[in-house]
């Protein structure tokens, strides 16, 4: 599974106009998940979501978790995060899980994490979603809990 997160000053994700989920300071994190992942894979994916250090300490160093400030979590599920870009101009998706297991590790992943963390907040899998942010620093990161089967 994938994660790319990213620590933002707000972030919200809307559905037919109407605000599915929202958070003020914290993690966004947009979700993909590709074919052979597991349930393991969701498990260890929401830990490193949650113990990964991107916030600042009093020095000003990345040492500090969305566990240690205990901020914001928006889970958006997007399958083009999984897509093959090695060659062409469009991607190909024969890499992603197929919808029905995508959407069973998304809801397992986004379970983990409100299990181990208060403030959770998600987009819908498979819905047609806008996501607006505020990226703090900027800071992003790409988490993988499991090698890519391209590589």
């Amino acid at each position: 599974m994938i994660a790319l997160i990213q620590r933002v000053a707000e972030a919200r994700v809307a559905i037919d106009g109407q605000t599915a989920g929202a958070i003020g300071r914290g993690v966004l994190a947009l979700v993909g998940v590709e074919r052979g992942d597991m349930e393991r894979e969701a498990v260890r994916l929401a830990q490193r979501v949650l113990g990964y250090r991107v916030f600042p300490d009093g020095a000003g160093k990345m040492n500090l978790s969305l566990a240690d400030v205990a901020g914001g979590l928006l889970l958006v599920p997007q399958f083009t995060l999984a897509a093959d870009t090695t060659s062409g101009t469009r991607a190909g998706f024969s890499t992603a899980a197929a919808p029905e297991d995508g959407a069973r590790l998304f809801d397992l992943f986004a379970q983990a994490c409100r299990e181990r963390h208060a403030g959770v907040a998600t987009g819908r899998f498979g819905a047609h979603m806008q996501v607006s942010l505020v990226n703090d620093g900027p800071v992003t990161f790409w988490l993988q809990t499991s090698p890519s089967p391209r590589s």
